[in-house]
């Protein structure tokens, strides 16, 4: 018999119970054929214990494994800049002044492995998902503005070079930079990572950028390229050098996912700003580069950042797995009023992120809490691997669409549908303005004296242990951009290269100093 609290016979409010229910009564001992004899088969609540807990880490993700999240929700200021939004977009949750939508951000480095310090140098993920009321939108990003590469077919070459070598799992610069040698649209990216823009010192002083080009649309079906960019606003931004960020490793792991949770508990709620960037939707042959290049800044000069709204992150998570590391972002989760462009990372990256989570996470990842929308969801999508409930339909015998006999019927266009127009070969074939190195050239010279010697410094440890004809290539990469940030690269490397005395490496020049060390160091010991 049950208790009016769902409760069975014997059961408290704190009863310790397995997935069917079943009160456990003794969670210390599995059932043996007397106190020392052998296990038997039919010990239910150990395999069922056991075996979910072999199968409890989902396949940790590829890139941005190691995250931390929050929940918390977007303001719209109800104009983009000083215009009337809807100018621009027709997108809702933007256009009413102080609506606000509910959002669950994760942050994450994006080559480490779950377990990966938060000091490391690499891009951080700046991931937001908006539970609007006409569904999600996933603002999928990084902190820094810019990426290494512009076309999607080259990102798996890309994230192996940066993972460790494949026979001895170690990580090693000079696979990095042996695909980044062959790489120059990489430069720009090269010259934000290894400068103090690499390691923020945390994630609440960070920025975000979708890195991608995106459209709005508005009731017209007239677009606009866009850029979004998350600019903190009371919390400021603050970086590291690599020297600060080794003490903090020495001691912590883990010190930005406690930065996070710490600040939220405490009540100093962390909050960005959402601006963007707006370029018509053309050529434009007045710029030295394709305004579609993820390895390019649109100067603020020509398209000022407009404010649009701030978020607010005020809850942490109640259960990391369930929440942080369940969540799944997708670049093409968009809503009405926001559509793609021609961008050919964004294009890649639409159809990976959404087929990462189908794998990763399940079929049907999204009916997960997390994950689901906060409105009506009604599909004729049915079973697969861990479906718990069916969508919403008039008829539950009718599972497909056009039906006369209850099934679900398509939905009223609202707004005249966004059509670009094509007309051109297809082709595989590079942009025509690569401009590899001008930005380049540009940021080192707005680095201040002390983010300069900090990027040389990180450079030339980096590419010390590298091959000679990656280190000139590198350094002609360099020098293209700015004569001053070759020369020293060129410099500092050839002094480094006189001081090493080993030849050969299998780490970071750092790692294998420190291998050599341990050889020498600690206390022998005798068996026991």
């Amino acid at each position: 018999m049950e208790d009016n609290n769902g409760r069975g016979t014997g059961e408290s409010a704190n009863s310790l119970t397995n997935r069917q229910g079943h009160p456990v009564t003794d969670n210390q001992n599995i059932r043996t054929v007397g106190n020392r004899g052998p296990s038997t088969l039919e010990n239910y609540d150990f395999i069922e214990k056991i075996s979910h807990f072999d199968r409890e880490r989902v396949p940790e993700r590829v890139v941005h494994a190691r995250g931390a999240g929050a929940h918390g929700f977007f303001e719209a200021y109800g104009k983009v800049g000083n215009e009337d939004i809807a100018k621009y977009t027709r997108a809702k949750l933007f256009q009413e002044k102080g609506k606000r939508t509910p959002v669950f951000v994760r942050f994450s480095t994006v080559a480490g492995a779950m377990e990966s310090p938060e000091t490391e140098r690499d891009p951080r993920g700046f991931a937001v998902k908006f539970y609007t009321e006409d569904g999600n939108w996933d603002l999928v990003g990084n902190n820094l503005k810019i990426f290494f590469i512009r076309d999607a077919m080259k990102f798996p070459d890309m994230i192996h070079a940066f993972k460790p070598d494949p026979v001895s799992n170690l990580s090693n610069p000079e696979r990095m930079f042996d695909f980044l040698s062959r790489t120059p649209e990489a430069t720009h990216m090269v010259t934000f990572l290894f400068s103090p823009w690499g390691i923020p010192a945390n994630y609440r002083q960070m920025q975000g950028s979708g890195v991608n080009t995106y459209k709005w649309v508005n009731k017209d079906g007239e677009a606009v390229l866009i850029k979004y960019h998350w600019e903190p606003l009371k919390q400021g931004i603050k970086n590291l050098t690599q020297k600060e960020a080794s003490q903090i490793q020495a001691k912590s792991v883990s010190h930005a996912t406690q930065d996070l949770y710490e600040a939220i508990e405490n009540g100093d709620y962390p909050e960005w700003e959402l601006c963007v960037q707006i370029m018509s939707d053309d050529y434009h042959p007045e710029l030295d580069f394709d305004p579609l290049d993820d390895t390019k800044l649109w100067p603020t000069d020509k398209f000022p950042f407009l404010k649009v709204g701030k978020m607010v992150l005020n809850k942490n998570p109640e259960n990391y797995f369930n929440e942080v590391e369940q969540a799944a972002f997708g670049t093409g989760v968009l809503v009405d009023g926001l559509d793609f462009s021609d961008d050919k990372m964004l294009q890649g990256r639409t159809f990976s992120y959404s087929d990462t989570q189908r794998y990763r996470v399940g079929t049907n990842y999204l009916q997960l809490p997390i994950n689901a929308p906060k409105k009506r969801v009604a599909t004729n999508q049915r079973g697969g691997q861990m479906s718990y409930h069916v969508d919403s339909g008039q008829n539950p015998h009718v599972n497909y669409e056009p039906s006369v006999i209850g099934g679900l019927k398509e939905a009223e266009q609202v707004g005249k549908v966004h059509e670009p127009h094509y007309n051109d070969k297809l082709v595989r074939e590079k942009i025509d303005r690569t401009n590899d190195f001008g930005q380049a050239g540009d940021t080192y010279r707005n680095f201040e004296d002390w983010e300069r010697e900090e990027l040389i410094s990180n450079l030339v440890d980096a590419l010390k242990v590298c091959r000679p004809e990656i280190q000139n290539k590198m350094i002609e990469y360099f020098t293209n951009a700015d004569e001053d940030y070759g020369k020293r690269i060129s410099d500092g490397v050839a002094k480094a290269v006189e001081m090493r005395k080993e030849t050969t490496h299998t780490s970071s020049a750092a790692a294998d100093e420190a291998t050599n060390k341990a050889q020498q160091m600690g206390h022998e010991a005798d068996p026991y």
